[in-house]
C-alpha cells in the first residue's frame, strides 16, 4: 500500500507538509484520543463555501432556490459516500475493533464524514485556496451531469406544486402506523388527494421519510393523468 503522502498526492493532487493532520483526518472516533469530528465540521463547512461559489458561475441566470438544491446534492451524504467508494477510502480509515466488525469501513455515514475531514485537514494544512483547488477539481465535472432543478426537489414539493398549479386541494398526510421500539421506529404515512382517487401509503425509518415516500407514489400516480415533471 502507498505511504499516506503518496495517497494523497495521486488521489486529491495535494502534497502534504504535516502527514500527522491526515492521519487524524482518517481516524474514527471509535478509535479514541486525537479523531476526524472537527477536521469534519471544518471540512464541511469549507466544502460548502467552494461549491456554492461554483455553482454560482456554473449557473449564472439560477434563483437562490435552485442553487441551494444544487448544492444539497453536491454534498449531500449519498454523493459523499460515493465519491470515497470512489476513493477506496474505507481502506485508510482507522476504526476501533467493533465499528470495524459491524462493517464500519463501509457505512455511508462514516466514509461521507471523512471525506469532509480530509477536506478540513488540507485546509488546515495548505490553506483556503489549496482546499478549494482541490474541491474544484473534484467536484466541477459533476456540475454537467447534475440532474435539473425541478428534479431535485423533493417529492412533496413536486405534488404540492402540480396540484396547486392545476387548483386542486392540496394532500392530506395521515401516519396510519407506527412499529418497532422507539429508537428504532418505522412508519407508514398516506397521502390522499381529494377529488382524483388517489391513496398511496409509504414507508420510512421517521415520519418524513414516510411522508416524501407516499408523495412520490401518488406522483406516478398522476403521471397517468397528467405530465407531471
Amino acid at each position: 500500500m502507498k505511504t499516506l503522502p503518496q495517497w494523497l498526492l495521486i488521489v486529491f493532487g495535494y502534497e502534504c507538509r504535516d502527514v500527522r493532520i491526515f492521519e487524524a483526518a482518517l481516524t474514527h472516533r471509535s478509535v479514541g484520543g486525537q479523531h476526524n469530528e472537527r477536521l469534519e465540521f471544518l471540512g464541511d463547512a469549507v466544502l460548502n463555501c467552494v461549491t456554492a461559489d461554483l455553482l454560482y458561475r456554473h449557473f449564472p441566470q439560477a434563483p437562490e432556490g435552485e442553487l441551494s438544491r444544487y448544492r444539497a446534492t453536491l454534498v449531500s451524504g449519498e454523493a459523499l459516500a460515493a465519491l470515497a467508494a470512489e476513493l477506496n477510502l474505507g481502506e485508510r480509515m482507522q476504526m476501533g475493533a467493533g465499528e470495524l466488525k459491524s462493517g464500519g469501513f463501509r457505512r455511508k455515514s462514516i466514509l461521507a464524514d471523512a471525506v469532509e475531514a480530509l477536506l478540513g485537514a488540507i485546509y488546515m494544512d495548505g490553506g483556503f485556496n489549496a482546499a478549494a483547488a482541490v474541491i474544484e477539481r473534484m467536484f466541477a465535472p459533476r456540475l454537467s451531469v447534475l440532474p435539473s432543478a425541478a428534479q431535485l426537489k423533493d417529492p412533496k414539493t413536486r405534488l404540492q406544486e402540480a396540484l396547486q398549479a392545476r387548483a386542486m386541494p392540496l394532500p392530506e398526510y395521515v401516519v396510519v402506523g407506527v412499529t418497532g421500539e422507539p429508537h428504532v421506529q418505522h412508519f407508514s404515512v398516506s397521502c390522499e388527494i381529494a377529488g382524483l382517487s388517489i391513496r398511496t401509503i409509504g414507508e420510512g425509518s421517521s415520519r418524513r421519510a414516510a411522508e416524501q415516500e407516499s408523495a412520490k407514489l401518488a406522483i406516478e400516480q398522476l403521471r397517468v393523468l397528467w405530465k407531471v415533471p
